[in-house]
């Protein structure tokens, strides 16, 4: 293994550009995930409402209204919720390479830098890895140091508010183009599972097995629902 560049600082880069340096860019697809099935449950405990009463044009046009208020409430929840997160975990890197620098020893210096890798990682690295992240650490300028929002942060949680809000619109557009409700509520939850099991097979072409993620993620956004209509949400 080469001393200056061996194989095992890549991984180690990027584990510590994640959890050391807590740099964060545009939503991964765990996130995008997340942030679609959530909005998508928001939408179906309204739209499925109609389902358990006779409801006419009116009816459909006040769950609507209450859908877009709702959704819209929390996307902008979300995405500051997305931004807390982000400082939160900054904060966290900055204690954890304070901890680094005032070790009272580089054996204890390396035993931080260890905690805070990927269990997946650690074995890979020896102790001259760790030695050299130690270091590197030690030396980030102190500007280096912020808990400051970059433009990465404000697109990521732009991202959140968009991906939760506008999963309203695709489930919402039968009941606008369609006067039979029943119909409409119908066409509306096939789109809904549509729209869970695309999610689901894109994030699957990401992580392995897309379609059984699909078919999983549609299982998970039915059960999902029914839990919050169950519980009155």
């Amino acid at each position: 293994m080469s001393m200056e560049h061996p194989p095992a600082a890549s991984a180690l880069n990027k584990a510590t550009a994640m959890r050391l340096a807590a740099s964060r860019g545009v939503l991964d697809p765990v996130s995008r995930a997340t942030e679609i099935l959530f909005g998508l449950i928001m939408v179906l405990t309204f739209t499925l409402s109609l389902a358990a009463t006779e409801a006419d044009r009116a009816d459909v046009r006040a769950v609507l209204i209450g859908t877009l208020g709702c959704n819209l409430a929390w996307a902008i929840i979300d995405a500051v919720m997305y931004l807390m997160g982000v400082r939160g975990e900054r904060r966290l890197a900055i204690s954890t390479v304070h901890a680094i620098r005032d070790a009272e020893s580089s054996a204890a210096g390396r035993a931080i830098v260890a905690d805070n890798l990927p269990p997946v990682v650690l074995p890979a690295l020896t102790a001259s890895d760790l030695e050299r992240i130690r270091l590197h650490l030690g030396s980030l300028p102190p500007e280096s140091l912020s808990t400051r929002f970059s433009r990465e942060d404000y697109l990521a949680s732009l991202g959140v508010f968009l991906l939760v809000f506008l999963c309203l619109f695709p489930v919402a557009a039968p009941f606008l183009l369609v006067d039979d409700v029943a119909l409409a509520r119908r066409l509306s939850n096939a789109v809904a599972i549509g729209m869970l099991f695309l999610t689901g097979l894109t994030f699957g072409r990401q992580v392995g097995r897309p379609w059984r993620t699909g078919f999983l993620m549609v299982a998970i956004g039915i059960a999902l629902v029914a839990v919050a209509m169950a519980l009155g949400g």
